[in-house]
């Protein structure tokens, strides 16, 4: 696979801890749904990862998976548009991740923040002291680049997890991209790309190695994917030979940033379900109806007639992701004034959820109703999953001498 087709490919996962809610439509699925149409999306349940912290719940796994999948569905994933899987049903995984741990050095594992963080505050009492839990962050690694992964979608706290992967990424290729005589056959594979394209491949590899050019590197990667003419060990060689290194087994995936969006639970922390303060995406109307009726208000607000302060009240920061503009100075201006009272404020809230809620329900029947159909759009993901995992791995083993045929 070239470092081009790998930038077109994008890999993302959750673990399966229960029903998904709101703050995962928003801060995820929805982003989700955007990148289907502009990227090849791999998108996988992390099974394995769960049983890190849930290791002793594993009644709650099963059910758990097949639900987040419904969501996905629900959301608006598309099943032709993106692959979707199941971790555990893809073995490689498991393989590249005991490989990669090999070589990584124990301290980049101990310093990932979110594990000293989990590790300090024993997180909800659980053990964590594991040596599963320990190695979460390797194994995070070799999902995404088990697929050669040029994109990861992640929030700002999740850029760590990425960038030790391409540093695992770099160690490896370092490594066992160095085959005997490297620099020789890269000299050869140069020669044939014909006189013109030669002159121009060593023009901007010149201009990236001296200059730092970053613009002359993609231009020759670019120049180098266009070459179909030339064998693909050869191709990765050149792909290679231009960041003065050996040769790319396995490309560095780029962190994908998602835009920061805080998704506020009925109680105006942030929707989670530690809390207790969610919202379903599958939600019965009723349900939804009453839990924001009930919400808290700004308690300045005792009486009908008392102004209040909008940036005090939960309500509000409900509205700051439902309400245009226009909606939002309605409401400051109400409030503030005592012209409208909370329920007033709540109903457009409540209208607007619902209205987003509804496609969701009417897409998640058909697979609620039909249990078989999302096990066959699984089993069609892991299929191809599991083909693409098999090419790299006997890369992977050829480079790291136990390819034994």
């Amino acid at each position: 696979m070239s470092l081009i087709a790998a930038q077109k490919r994008v890999l993302s996962g959750m673990r399966p801890t229960g029903r998904l809610h709101l703050g995962h439509y928003h801060g995820v699925l929805k982003n989700w749904v955007t990148l289907q149409h502009e990227y090849d999306c791999m998108f996988f349940v992390a099974d394995w990862h769960a049983l890190t912290t849930h290791y002793e719940e594993p009644e709650v796994i099963q059910d758990n998976v097949w639900q987040m999948v419904i969501d996905w569905l629900a959301s608006g994933v598309n099943p032709g548009s993106a692959s979707l899987f199941i971790q555990s049903r893809v073995p490689e995984h498991a393989e590249l991740h005991l490989l990669l741990s090999m070589i990584t050095p124990l301290g980049w594992v101990e310093r990932v923040p979110s594990y000293k963080d989990m590790v300090s505050k024993q997180h909800n009492e659980r053990d964590l002291a594991t040596y599963g839990f320990l190695g979460y962050p390797v194994l995070q690694s070799a999902d995404i680049l088990i697929y050669r992964a040029g994109n990861v979608p992640v929030g700002a706290d999740q850029v760590p997890h990425v960038e030790m992967t391409r540093e695992i990424a770099r160690r490896f290729n370092h490594i066992y991209g160095r085959e005997p005589g490297f620099a020789e056959m890269a000299e050869e594979a140069i020669k044939k790309l014909g006189r013109k394209n030669a002159k121009i491949y060593r023009e901007l590899r010149r201009d990236y190695t001296e200059q730092g050019n970053q613009e002359a590197l993609e231009t020759a990667m670019a120049l180098v994917a266009d070459q179909q003419n030339i064998p693909l060990g050869d191709r990765d060689r050149l792909f290679g030979y231009l960041e003065g290194g050996g040769k790319v087994i396995l490309p560095e995936p780029q962190a994908l940033l998602t835009d920061a969006s805080v998704m506020p639970g009925i109680d105006g922390q942030k929707m989670s379900k530690s809390y207790g303060n969610t919202i379903s995406l599958r939600e019965d109307p009723d349900s939804v109806d009453k839990k924001i009726r009930t919400m808290t208000t700004d308690p300045a607000r005792v009486r009908r007639t008392d102004p209040g302060d909008p940036e005090k009240c939960p309500v509000f920061d409900l509205h700051k992701i439902y309400s245009d503009d226009e909606r939002r100075q309605w409401v400051k201006d109400g409030c503030t004034s005592a012209g409208i009272g909370c329920i007033d404020c709540k109903k457009p809230l409540i209208e607007a959820v619902l209205e987003e809620q509804q496609p969701m329900r009417e897409r998640a029947r058909q697979y609620e109703e039909n249990p078989d159909l999302v096990k066959s759009i699984v089993s069609e993901g892991c299929e191809k999953a599991r083909t693409i995992a098999k090419s790299t791995l006997e890369e992977v083993r050829a480079a790291m001498g136990l390819d034994y045929r």
